[in-house]
């Protein structure tokens, strides 16, 4: 890519300003050298938050927290998808939602599957997070964002890695092996044993059957049946308790 459009396409990301995206702080440009400055975010990915540090002494997560990240990372791909209808993330990921001290969900990486994407790149099926229509990397639809999206959904609820969750059958994903339980084995089954084990789990059982059946919708195999991302917005935030702090 020539340093003209790649600045061309940079810039338009650098316009992004949203609370729920890591700002793009710099940039630059030489030849085949480019680098891109964003802030610093002290809590890391949310991929490290779930599934890393699996010892003795680990902090599960618990529902209120993982709730408020998927509100905050739906919000930040709402807004993307709302400046143009051809406007994507192209690569949602739990490793790409990033987390303030707080726990607040910043997505990182917008824009940037169309600026390294080639369409001679092989679709790697291996990391579960890509939608099935996708053949070609730099060209992501809305819709297959919301695929993404509904994996890290499933990635939350469940507490398993996309890329290493072989269950029941050889080559069987996250979103395939969550489809293929029955909504009466969900407890004991799907939902993060980690999760599980809290107290008070059981006043949020029913919000989180209510999430994990949208991340079933969001990852249904084809892209007519998905909602949009500002309908899993409305979605999320309407499961929430009336007077819960995720609820604006």
């Amino acid at each position: 890519m020539a340093d003209r459009e790649f600045k061309e396409k940079i810039e338009v990301v650098g316009a992004m300003d949203h609370e729920n995206l890591v700002p793009l702080r710099a940039h630059y440009c030489s030849g085949d050298e480019k680098l891109l400055v964003y802030d610093f975010m002290p809590m890391g990915s949310l991929s490290a938050l779930l599934h890393g540090n699996k010892g003795a002494g680990r902090s599960p997560l618990d529902w209120e927290v993982r709730a408020r990240i998927a509100l905050g990372a739906a919000r930040g791909l709402d807004y993307l998808h709302s400046q143009d209808p051809l406007s994507s993330h192209g690569n949602v990921k739990s490793s790409n939602i990033l987390l303030t001290n707080s726990h607040d969900a910043r997505v990182s990486d917008f824009g940037l599957a169309q600026l390294v994407g080639s369409s001679s790149t092989t679709p790697n099926r291996v990391t579960g997070y890509r939608a099935p229509e996708v053949t070609d990397p730099s060209r992501v639809s809305q819709k297959a964002d919301v695929y993404s999206f509904g994996v890290v959904l499933l990635e939350l609820l469940t507490g398993k890695a996309p890329s290493n969750s072989v269950m029941n059958e050889e080559g069987m994903d996250l979103a395939r092996w969550v489809h293929s339980v029955e909504r009466e084995d969900w407890r004991r089954v799907v939902f993060d044993s980690e999760l599980m084990s809290l107290e008070r789990v059981d006043s949020v059982e029913g919000e989180m059957e209510e999430m994990l059946q949208l991340g079933i919708e969001s990852t249904e195999q084809h892209p007519d049946k998905r909602p949009a991302m500002v309908e899993v917005v409305r979605r999320i935030q309407e499961l929430r308790q009336p007077g819960s702090e995720l609820v604006d």
